[in-house]
């Protein structure tokens, strides 16, 4: 059956069709920036509400499962009720959620606003970037990509510093009302300029409710997994074995459902396709290493270096910086050298600048960190346009959207993967490198004792009594031996990040080499 979209076609005007990646590039910016923006200002919150650091983890947790649920939903929603009414819809919705989560007087609300700040924004990243692909000719794919691409890569790393200065100067409910302004433009421009999609099969195919369900089930279950089982041990907690039980049974069951039912509510038979493959597990590498080195540089320069927010900020924008410099540089290259190459360069820059990260200690300064967290900038501006091409690019316009969210999820799935296994690798790591240095300080009980008593003498020439400065001393060479366990987890979480980005580089040979034209729907 002929598709009747109506969405722009190559003799267009040229200026309608970066008018509409503005657009749709501003709709993606507010919900990836809402990833991560809400982290800096947990405190504020929790001590606004009165709420426990458990209760107002759900402050995120809420918001990423509710987000990992609909994103595979785009395609079908956006097919059965139009791509642009979806898309407006979906805005409209983000803009009164952010509202709501500003002015929310209680956890419960908030949460509640959170969720539904997921649901409606869940809609914005796929639906933004397969109408690109519907918008642009496969020539121009690699410069729209960069636009896209700069809201995507360069967001998420500028929100903590975004949140650290709004909750520092206005208040945490600020990080919210910001999205309002922002929000209201891209509705408007929206309107006036995103084509718009009569929706296909609305009165010949029935709701595959079977479907949502199980995937409601397994994906909400697997994202809280993630969210919540460092904070409760894994598998020592009940409530942590129950959600990977679950988890697990509903992802088989919803594969078997969504491959035998003949109008799935998210179409895995977009797997058919190479390029989905290959790209989706290299998003998910991806992810790991935006959120997951997100997560963990901050904790190094502030917990390890005593740095504030404000300046762990100012070290970040360099590398995302860069990032936003190098992408329309790569979007040019795009048709004229194999995305492979470009996407394995990227994987190698970036795993050398994690190993570069590895080598940081207590002596450690902003210079030292300028240069690596600069590369690791390069590479990941150099990855993600040749990614999207190469893993899009190939699909045929039927299955579009279903790709681009597919793919999209894995990016997110990653993402949290990525937080979850940093987080319990410095937790474990930490134990691990602190038993091995008490041993290692008992094996050289003499070496212990003259730093000991250095300790013990410095306690004592300030005014303590001895009884008091041997307790300080044993003290201080305790909380010395933890900072340089901590210090070596932290190594061994770059190391980790770096050695997986070389591992994958096989994935390029799955992926499309950005040279060729989409094929057409017969």
């Amino acid at each position: 059956m002929e598709s009747t979209q109506a969405l722009p076609r190559p003799a267009s005007p040229e200026w309608l069709k970066w008018v509409i990646a503005i657009t749709v590039s501003f709709a993606a910016l507010l919900q990836v920036i809402d990833v991560s923006i809400v982290n800096v200002s947990l405190p504020q919150m929790r001590g606004n509400l009165g709420a426990t650091i458990p209760e107002i983890s759900w402050v995120i947790t809420g918001y990423a499962v509710a987000n990992a649920i609909i994103i595979p939903l785009t395609a079908w929603l956006g097919n059965h009720f139009g791509t642009k009414a979806y898309f407006i819809f979906s805005l409209i919705g983000f803009v009164a959620a952010s509202a709501l989560c500003g002015f929310s007087t209680s956890l419960g609300m908030l949460i509640t606003a959170r969720v539904l700040q997921g649901l409606f924004g869940g809609g914005l990243l796929p639906r933004a970037q397969a109408i690109l692909f519907e918008t642009f000719p496969p020539h121009q794919q690699g410069l729209a990509q960069t636009v896209f691409g700069l809201g995507v890569i360069v967001g998420p790393t500028f929100a903590p510093t975004l949140g650290g200065y709004l909750t520092d100067t206005l208040g945490w409910r600020w990080i919210f009302f910001v999205n309002i302004p922002v929000g209201i433009l891209a509705i408007l421009m929206a309107s006036a300029f995103v084509p718009r999609h009569n929706p296909e099969g609305r009165s010949d195919h029935s709701i595959d409710w079977l479907g949502i369900l199980l995937l409601a089930l397994w994906l909400g279950s697997f994202q809280t997994f993630l969210e919540e089982g460092q904070a409760d041990g894994w598998f020592e907690s009940g409530f942590i074995t129950m959600l990977a039980v679950v988890a697990l049974v509903g992802f088989i069951l919803f594969i078997w459902w969504e491959l035998k039912a003949r109008h799935p509510a998210v179409d895995l038979r977009v797997l058919r396709h190479r390029s989905v493959v290959g790209g989706s597990l290299y998003a998910i590498v991806l992810g790991l290493s935006l959120y997951g080195t997100i997560f963990v540089i901050p904790m190094f320069t502030e917990m390890i270096l005593g740095f504030s927010a404000v300046q762990t900020g100012m070290i970040i924008i360099p590398g995302a910086l860069a990032t936003g410099l190098i992408m329309p540089v790569v979007g040019r290259m795009i048709g004229k050298i194999d995305t492979r190459l470009i996407i394995g360069g990227g994987s190698v820059v970036i795993g050398l600048a994690m190993f570069m990260l590895a080598d940081m200690n207590i002596n450690t300064n902003t210079h030292s960190l300028f240069w690596p967290l600069l590369i690791r900038g390069i590479g990941m501006g150099g990855m993600f346009i040749p990614l999207s091409v190469a893993t899009l690019g190939p699909v045929p316009k039927p299955d579009l959207t279903a790709a681009s969210g597919f793919f999209n999820l894995t990016r997110q799935i990653g993402g949290s993967i990525g937080i979850a296994v940093l987080a319990t690798l410095l937790a474990k790591r930490q134990v691990f490198h602190y038993d091995r240095l008490s041993e290692f300080m008992s094996k050289h009980s003499s070496v212990t004792q003259q730093y000991f008593s250095q300790a013990q003498v410095m306690f004592q020439s300030k005014g303590f009594a001895a009884a008091d400065a041997h307790q300080g001393a044993l003290s201080l060479i305790d909380r010395m031996t933890r900072l340089h366990a901590m210090i070596l987890s932290f190594e061994d979480a770059y190391i980790f990040v770096g050695v997986l980005f070389f591992v994958s580089l096989p994935l390029v040979f799955l992926l499309g080499t950005g040279s060729h034209t989409r094929r057409q729907r017969a």
